[in-house]
């Protein structure tokens, strides 16, 4: 069975909800317009749920697991604007077909965990995801923890993906974000769950999108600055979103084999096997998969 753990695809009722709005983020026809990034044109075909579907089904994905992407900063929106999109995306995603599955969403600024609750409770939703940038300190693992325990509670992981990027310079190349913010931001949330994660949730399985920004390659400054990467936790996984054989080979050496799981994020890169040999093929595609969305032994 292959699971592609990390995917985006926009519902219909989200892109209509999007083209209302006149304040970020929005849609101007297929023109995305975010505070931090230059606009972006959308394809329209990305989005298009039958062609997406005949693909992955050609490619024989029997899940994908669909998320609302954190970078438009959605979840990061007072009140009701954050809460109103956030329902368009529920309800709209859990309308697609197999083999789509999602990641629930939930306002950071103003958390809603009885909502988070009621959502978890379907079926087809994955688990919880939530933008690094709401998890980049200690503090922000307290603050999200209502959030954080009713995945626990639910049995469901968390999926921590890059948020929204700060206002850059209008120079700057269109990969800045993706190279720089999200990175970063990856890595300072891994640190947070590192220092304060585990300890207040001692259950939860949580993977970290675009394998945690690299962190875990840093353990020997880590080590070299006073800190200690410690004993591997066997409920953190890293995602492989946009990264090929070098990173996979390198993360393995240090954290192994097991946390390892695959995420495409399509339509912004493409599904790809780093061709380190065909029981890590299956550790990655499935077993690993597997065991982040159930908890079930490998």
């Amino acid at each position: 069975m292959l699971i592609d753990c990390h995917q985006h695809l926009w519902p219909a009722r989200l892109i209509e909800a999007l083209r209302r709005r006149d304040a970020y983020p929005y849609l101007r026809d297929w023109t995305l317009h975010l505070p931090g990034e230059a606009p972006y044109q959308v394809d329209p075909a990305a989005h298009d749920v039958g062609l997406r579907r005949d693909r992955e089904l050609a490619e024989g994905r029997e899940q994908v697991l669909l998320s609302l992407s954190s970078p438009l900063g959605i979840e990061h929106l007072p009140g009701d604007d954050a809460a109103e999109l956030v329902a368009i995306w529920h309800e709209s995603a859990l309308e697609l077909p197999e083999p789509y599955r999602i990641w629930a969403a939930a306002p950071v600024a103003d958390p809603d965990p009885v909502a988070l609750a009621k959502v978890l409770g379907e079926d087809r939703v994955a688990g919880l995801q939530l933008p690094a940038t709401a998890l980049a300190e200690p503090a922000g693992i307290t603050r999200m923890g209502p959030l954080l325990a009713e995945a626990e509670n639910a049995n469901k992981p968390v999926l921590v993906h890059p948020g929204p990027a700060p206002a850059c310079a209008p120079d700057l190349p269109s990969w800045w974000p993706a190279l720089v913010p999200y990175v970063a931001q990856q890595h300072r949330a891994w640190l947070a769950w590192h220092i304060a994660g585990r300890e207040q949730h001692p259950r939860l399985r949580i993977a970290f999108v675009a394998l945690a920004g690299l962190a875990p390659l840093h353990h020997e400054r880590l080590a070299a600055r006073g800190g200690a990467l410690g004993p591997l936790d066997p409920c953190v996984y890293y995602e492989t979103s946009s990264y090929g054989t070098r990173a996979i080979d390198a993360l393995v050496r240090v954290v192994g084999v097991d946390p390892i799981v695959h995420g495409s994020d399509r339509p912004y890169a493409e599904p790809t096997d780093p061709g380190l040999g065909a029981a890590f093929t299956h550790a990655m595609f499935t077993a690993n998969p597997r065991h982040l969305l159930t908890g079930d032994m490998r």
